[in-house]
């Protein structure tokens, strides 16, 4: 299985959904979960075209950055541990998983600079899935103003894996209504534009309904 190939093929996926929902291709973060391969796989997806990186394990993260470094930009995208935050926060873009205050203070603390931060949103409400429900979203961000090194870009959710498109739709046009009330608080710390939403099983519909950062793992890389 070529990576290359792959992603030739997720990207014509991408301009298809687009055009069915009046898109530009080019609003459409593909990030490359690389957590099940090995670095050699990784680097495949670099030389192919990939720019983003996810990894959810903070010891694959580790590993890998130390060999590819900065010639992509690193999102973390699994459950962070508060006492883990400070190994990832000077190499890691953008956390796609805060949900407790006391992560997003120890973010804060140990921050140099603001982080790009995605809010996890638990729309389907299944009780394996982390993240805020969507009706505790909009106060818990409110809570966030006092810390200065944490910028709200956006909100993630992780769908059911269902073939039900239906269904699949509904969660990911939930998180685009919330996204729209979250935007229209006008908070200069939460601007909010983004939607990480999408994975392998069903990035197409998310692009369909709006997703700005899709995570791509076995579709691209293998697993």
């Amino acid at each position: 299985m070529d990576v290359a190939d792959n992603l030739t093929h997720i990207r014509q996926t991408i301009e298809q959904a687009c055009k069915n929902s009046h898109r530009n291709p080019d609003e459409i973060t593909i990030i490359g979960v690389t957590k099940y391969v090995t670095i050699e796989r990784t680097e495949e997806a670099i030389n192919a075209g990939i720019k983003n990186l996810g990894e959810n394990r903070m010891e694959g993260l580790l590993e890998k950055h130390d060999y590819i470094q900065d010639r992509a930009s690193w999102h973390f995208i699994g459950t962070l541990q508060s006492r883990k935050v400070k190994d990832v926060i000077g190499k890691v873009d953008a956390i796609h998983s805060l949900d407790r205050l006391s992560l997003a203070k120890e973010i804060n603390k140990r921050a140099a600079r603001p982080i790009d931060c995605f809010i996890q949103v638990n729309v389907s409400g299944e009780e394996s899935k982390h993240g805020l429900s969507p009706e505790d979203t909009l106060s818990f961000i409110k809570q966030l103003e006092r810390f200065k090194n944490v910028r709200i870009v956006g909100l993630m959710t992780m769908a059911p894996h269902t073939d039900d498109e239906d269904r699949l739709r509904a969660i990911f046009r939930r998180l685009v209504s919330l996204r729209e009330t979250i935007k229209a608080e006008h908070l200069a710390y939460a601007p909010c534009d983004n939607l990480s939403m999408g994975m392998s099983n069903d990035y197409r519909i998310a692009v369909e309904e709006g997703a700005t950062h899709i995570r791509i793992g076995s579709d691209l890389v293998g697993s």
